[in-house]
């Protein structure tokens, strides 16, 4: 038990235990709920307009507002915030877990993202300002691979509480673990100095109603269709809007988002990684757990075990490359890490059409190693670059970043896939001359259906024409993986060609002068 007390040498190693177990938390929560759906489709009464939003509400929340909770957190304190956010998540999670009503479940996922967005930058914060410079990569390591982690393991933890107890118990599962982290960031963490000063009326709805605008646009355009009249709206709003907010917040001397970091050139690579690497996770895990399921016949649980190649890569290397980063920089781990990623997606993309997942297995390794070798580093990088009065803001700005990446990735590649589909199965319906009755049922049972095995089973589809089916999902999904590759190898150019190694804010003495002078 002694080796378990808090000491002051000890303190900040459990704060990140601390930071760490919260982000991995709210990580989970946004791939977890996904094999919930089905059940809680059939015991809330769901529409399908519903169902997309249990998942949307929360994403949607986080993208609003978390650069909001960057904000607040230095003018308050990020210690404060992250407490009132992690009681938000708590109280939310208890209310997802006894909703009784569509409403109810989207209101209090919208109010788990909220607290989300103000317990994330809030924590990131707080662990590089527990940490000095020479041990801060190691911390970032531990903090954000672990958690990465926990985010690939969602479907899988979704699927075990899911069949072994209730979709319920996704939600109330973050109780005890809220609570705990709530009670040990009681006894490990003293109030910070708040930063003070005054709240930007204006920028706030500027940033929420654009932000807002862009990422409602992404989230429907596959319901509503990229030329509808409500996509086009949202997306002329955000282009008036986010300049605007720009504009704004540029002549500010105390502006809501410092936006004047981005003129760091390693502020500005690192984030477009971070963005970049986002978008194709996201995606990856969506679609590649669609594909696993629809085209191979996975379950729930088996489609939640795909993604475990991947995680084990980041548990060895995350924690260690921290070490790396300390010595060499970020320049050669997050480019390298960006082109692995890359390199791993153009093989999934390359095997996929042997619809077996042994051929995919070693995509997702290389995926885990790409995600090790360059996560962690980015963010820390991006956090050292950031004065310590302005590090609430900065990692407010990180999160935003990477949730817009993961919201274009959905839609993006949601985008391709629907549309490479349809005209796979057109080009089937054509091949094989089957009559416009047919081809409606056909594909109604692949948008059902997937790969269309169950529907052949229940004879709506011809078993001759089955494999063509998968075929042709298979080419939708393996088109967005090109997509998503050739964007991680712009990234890793980009990352090569901008990024080095420099010293903490912190650690110059001329650091945070210069950086508080742009405010």
């Amino acid at each position: 038990m002694g080796k378990l007390k808090i000491t002051e040498e000890n303190r900040r190693w459990w704060i990140l235990i601390t930071m760490t177990g919260s982000l991995s938390m709210m990580l989970i929560d946004q791939t977890v709920v996904s094999v919930a759906l089905p059940t809680m489709q059939r015991d809330l009464d769901l529409t399908p307009t519903g169902v997309q939003w249990v998942v949307n509400a929360y994403l949607l929340a986080i993208a609003v507002f978390v650069a909001l909770g960057g904000r607040a957190g230095d003018i308050l304190g990020n210690v404060r915030i992250f407490r009132i956010g992690a009681l938000l998540f708590v109280a939310s999670s208890a209310a997802c877990g006894f909703a009784q009503s569509e409403t109810w479940i989207i209101v209090a996922r919208a109010l788990q993202g909220t607290g989300a967005a103000m317990m994330t930058p809030a924590s990131g914060a707080i662990v590089i300002n527990s940490f000095g410079p020479g041990e801060r990569g190691r911390a970032m390591g531990v903090y954000a691979g672990v958690s990465m982690i926990f985010l690939a393991l969602g479907p899988l933890i979704g699927g075990l509480l899911v069949q072994g107890v209730s979709w319920r118990a996704v939600f109330f599962v973050n109780l005890p673990v809220g609570i705990a982290m709530l009670a040990l960031a009681q006894v490990t963490m003293r109030p910070d100095r708040p930063q003070g000063g005054r709240v930007d009326w204006v920028g706030a709805p500027l940033i929420v109603f654009g932000i807002g605008a862009l990422v409602l646009a992404l989230m429907q355009s596959r319901a509503w269709g990229w030329g509808s009249t409500a996509v086009i709206g949202l997306l002329v709003a955000a282009a008036v809007l986010i300049p605007a907010t720009i504009a704004w917040e540029l002549r500010q001397r105390e502006p809501l988002v410092q936006l004047r970091l981005f003129a760091g050139r390693n502020f500005r690579g690192d984030n477009v990684v971070l963005a970049a690497i986002q978008f194709a996770i996201t995606g990856v895990s969506v679609f590649g757990a669609i594909w696993v399921q629809d085209v191979l016949g996975f379950g729930a649980i088996e489609a939640g075990l795909s993604l475990l190649p991947m995680t084990i890569p980041l548990l060895v290397i995350a924690p260690r490359i921290g070490v790396v980063y300390d010595r060499i920089g970020p320049r050669l781990p997050v480019a390298a890490g960006a082109a692995c990623v890359a390199v791993a997606l153009m093989w999934n993309a390359l095997w996929m059409r042997e619809l077996s997942y042994a051929w995919m297995a070693p995509g997702y390794v290389l995926m885990g190693v790409g995600l090790g070798l360059a996560m962690s580093p980015a963010n820390t990088d991006a956090m050292n670059a950031a004065p310590v009065l302005l590090r609430g803001q900065a990692s407010g700005v990180i999160q935003t970043v990477r949730q817009v990446g993961a919201t274009l990735g959905i839609a993006l590649m949601g985008t391709i896939v629907a549309n490479v589909q349809l005209s796979q199965v057109e080009d089937v319906i054509a091949r094989n001359q089957i009559p416009s009755a047919q081809a409606h049922q056909l594909e109604a049972a692949l948008n059902s259906d997937g790969g269309g095995s169950g529907a052949a089973a229940a004879g709506r589809v011809p078993e001759t024409i089955v494999h063509e089916l998968r075929e042709a999902v298979t080419t939708a999904v393996s088109t967005a993986y090109w997509v998503a590759a050739a964007l991680l190898l712009l990234a890793a150019v980009f990352a090569y060609a901008t990024l080095r190694k420099q010293p903490a804010a912190d650690a110059d003495p001329d650091g945070e002068t210069a950086y508080a002078a742009v405010g």
